[in-house]
């Protein structure tokens, strides 16, 4: 037998075998562990290795199919090799029994183990030039591929797989955020925080934005001329509503620039102010800011009126406001210039009870609860359960509160600060 083969080409031949394995698992193991985001990138740039692995991802059991018939042909022509050495070597009774065993750990280290942990590490440096093999071995093979293929999808559909086209790879909301998380110094500090305010804008309404309907400053057409033109010239705003009597009889929004028009002339009325004022954009209260982006880019608008479901105003909304969302504060001392909050000496905050709680979670870096309640004097008496009667203590989270002024029903003031976290402790006895 060894004259008709001789030794040294039947070692040649397993040798071979072997490689072609170590091809076949390293290919399988690159092309599924190939980054599919940073491939659909490469080849939506016009790389053409990128094109054809996408081509090949694109049917996954064609694919696994041509990939697992040259795996199983070569191990198999190995097996057979190898068992006519063992045959030679170690006899026909104990040949047999031997070649498997050595098969068998030659093939898991160099042909599975080693060949699959390389291209896991390393994909893309495997699965762009096998692609060059893969493609033309599938039209080669596509009838036994086809054969194989539709065995295999019939009882995968029986296991309940109706599809097995590729590209299934669409992110949650979720899944992106964990994505933009884990990226790293890929993507820099801040540009992660606006990345993740986007994703978070779906979750927060205009009410949770707004300028509250206490604080919004507009101007009364029943005051007197003298003290609205006054209003007008010392206004820090742009935009101020126009009402009548009662900030739920808006009649529009004055833009400060127009002012000048009726500003320089002789004689200026009431009428003319309202003449210049534009119609009201208003806004249900349950809106989330996503869909309040587009909609004030749709309608041209930069500040809306809130109202709720009465049709009530509950204050306003301003484009500046959910931009901040994302970007942040466009101030550079924005915990400083903020009138709710002031820091103590003793590193707690004086905190007007009338402040929104993502405010000051935003300022502060704290994690109050916004799930209920918008206000810090919302968020105390929710907590407590009653009004209290006087000056009073308690813990939210990690958030410590003494409650130091009430008025009218409403507590105006609280002094704030975070509670000092205690040190784990070492489970075991002393020794």
């Amino acid at each position: 037998m060894s004259d008709d083969f001789p030794v040294g080409l039947l070692f040649g031949l397993l040798l071979l075998l072997v490689c072609l394995s170590a091809f076949f698992s390293s290919s399988e193991t690159g092309m599924m562990s190939i980054n599919r985001y940073r491939l659909s990138h490469q080849a939506g740039s016009g790389d053409s290795r990128a094109k054809r692995v996408v081509r090949l991802l694109a049917r996954p059991d064609r694919l696994i199919g041509v990939i697992l018939i040259g795996n199983n042909l070569v191990n198999n022509l190995a097996a057979a090799i190898a068992t006519v050495l063992a045959i030679h070597f170690f006899g026909e009774v104990t040949g047999p029994a031997i070649a498997p065993l050595l098969l068998t750990i030659v093939i898991l280290i160099f042909a599975e183990v080693t060949p699959k942990t390389y291209a896991a590490v390393k994909p893309e440096r495997i699965a762009f030039p096998a692609s060059l093999v893969l493609e033309p071995l599938l039209k080669l093979l596509y009838p036994l591929v086809w054969l194989v293929n539709v065995i295999s999808n019939g009882l995968l559909k029986l296991l309940g797989v109706k599809s097995i086209e590729g590209g299934g790879d669409n992110l949650t909301r979720d899944e992106l955020r964990t994505v933009v998380h884990e990226a790293g110094t890929l993507i820099p500090h801040r540009h992660q925080a606006m990345l993740l305010s986007i994703l978070d804008l779906e979750n927060v309404t205009v009410n949770d934005i707004m300028v509250p309907r206490h604080e919004v400053v507009g101007i009364d057409l029943d005051d007197e001329l003298e003290d609205i033109l006054t209003q007008v010239r010392t206004s820090q705003h742009t935009r101020i509503p126009v009402y009548k009597g009662d900030i739920n009889n808006i009649i529009g929004m004055l833009h400060l620039r127009n002012a000048a028009r009726f500003l320089s002339r002789d004689e200026v009325t009431k009428a003319s102010i309202v003449q210049e004022a534009r119609e009201p954009y208003f806004i249900p209260e349950s809106t989330p800011l996503h869909t309040q982006l587009v909609n004030f880019q749709k309608q041209k608008r930069r500040i809306g009126i809130v109202v709720d479901e009465y049709g009530d105003v509950e204050g306003l909304v301003t484009l500046e406001d959910i931009l901040e969302e994302i970007v942040g504060e466009f101030t550079t001392d924005v915990a400083g210039q903020d009138q709710d909050i002031h820091r103590q000496d003793d590193g707690s905050h004086l905190i007007d009870g009338t402040a929104n709680i993502r405010d000051i979670n935003r300022l502060l870096g704290w994690q109050l609860p916004t799930d209920g309640p918008k206000t810090l004097n919302g968020l105390i008496l929710e907590h407590l359960e009653s009004f209290p009667d006087g000056p009073a203590c308690l813990q939210i989270g990690t958030t410590r509160m003494e409650i130091l002024e009430v008025r009218d029903n409403l507590i105006t003031a609280a002094r704030c600060w975070q509670a000092p976290r205690r040190p784990s402790r070492a489970r075991g006895k002393p020794n």
